[in-house]
């Protein structure tokens, strides 16, 4: 039980303060403050029993030892000046507020004062503690709660992710793990671009581990393509070919659907523009939209290179593999034409990692 002491030179303040105080504080009396200051270095110390109390209800209008006064004592010492003190008063005006709240107290208590007042005042400051604790101690289950549903909700991207980009990895038996190798690309890109601080502005919103993820999804429209020119093992006819180019709008439709669908925001986002405009080119030659430079979305500008590159150094039908330093010298040759030049800047100086890829 926590112990207060109540210095009023006033008995029927003190008789009123203990009434009411008693059941749930140790309340100990002073008719002065000399009576207070008696107590604590000549009794206090001897008496295990007793202990130094957890807050002062100090009156100010005192003779002998006023509450300033007391107070000023009480800051003094270091055996008291760590105990909350609440001045007890009828002088209500500015300057005694300025003046107490300047010296240390927590609270002033008019005089006369209701019992009822009193304890909620003391309860606010002796428990103030307990209650952070307990608000914290909530805080903290509800921080949990949330970061479990996060979770919960990330490995569910994840696992939708791994799913569609699976269905296409396994219809497409032409470009093997191209899915796997392109988001390794994009990775090492987005990364080296953020560090040179290219595109910094734009990056600086983004979490990259969302984004990367969701790169998986760039090719999801090649569901909608038969297995006849989608394996076909032949170099595809014109028509074929522009059938197959129908796969980023396609892809950016289906993804549209599950964000109408789900209420998805940010990964769903991105899926969306890495699936629609990986295959824009920055001279406005490039499709579904035929977009240019900067009004094509980062995540299309990245994507194209990354999946350029790795379409020229695998097999193809119609094709044998580049060696790395001719896909290389490829993409260079395009910066300003098919690529963004800033982000083949980048990819001149940090495409010898790409080779680390498998």
């Amino acid at each position: 039980m926590k112990t207060i002491f109540v210095v009023d030179d006033n008995t029927v303040n003190l008789m009123t303060a203990d009434k009411v105080l008693s059941d749930w504080y140790n309340t100990l009396t002073f008719v002065s403050a000399s009576a207070m200051f008696e107590f604590l270095n000549n009794i206090v110390p001897h008496e295990t029993s007793l202990t130094v109390p957890d807050l002062i209800l100090l009156d100010i209008m005192m003779p002998d030892i006023d509450g300033f006064k007391a107070l000023k004592m009480l800051r003094a010492d270091a055996r008291y000046t760590k105990i909350p003190v609440i001045f007890l008063t009828s002088k209500n005006d500015a300057n005694t507020e300025a003046l107490g709240f300047q010296m240390g107290v927590i609270d002033f208590i008019s005089k006369p004062f209701s019992g009822l007042v009193l304890l909620n005042r003391i309860k606010t400051h002796l428990h103030i503690e307990e209650i952070i604790t307990e608000r914290t101690a909530i805080i903290s289950e509800q921080a949990e709660i949330l970061r479990q549903r996060t979770e919960k909700l990330l490995r569910l991207q994840n696992s939708m992710v791994s799913v569609l980009s699976g269905m296409v990895e396994n219809r497409d038996k032409l470009t093997g793990e191209h899915i796997l190798r392109t988001t390794e690309y994009l990775k090492i890109l987005i990364n080296s671009m953020a560090e040179r601080g290219v595109y910094a502005e734009e990056l600086k919103n983004w979490d990259f581990d969302a984004a990367i993820s969701s790169s998986r999804m760039h090719d999801l429209g090649k569901i909608t393509v038969t297995d006849l020119i989608l394996n076909k093992p032949g170099k595809l006819t014109d028509v074929e070919f522009n059938i197959v180019k129908t796969h980023a709008a396609e892809g950016e439709k289906i993804i549209d659907e599950i964000i109408k669908e789900s209420g998805e925001g940010i990964f769903l986002q991105n899926a969306k523009l890495f699936a629609g405009y990986h295959h824009e080119r920055w001279d406005g030659q490039g499709y579904p939209r035929g977009l240019t430079g900067l009004v094509i979305p980062l995540q299309g500008r990245i994507m194209a290179v990354a999946d350029v590159y790795d379409a020229l150094v695998s097999v193809r039908p119609y094709k044998e593999a580049f060696t790395h330093e001719k896909a290389v010298e490829i993409i260079l040759n395009n910066k300003g034409k098919h690529f963004d030049p800033e982000i083949v800047d980048v990819f001149k100086e940090i495409n010898i990692l790409f080779i680390k890829v498998k």
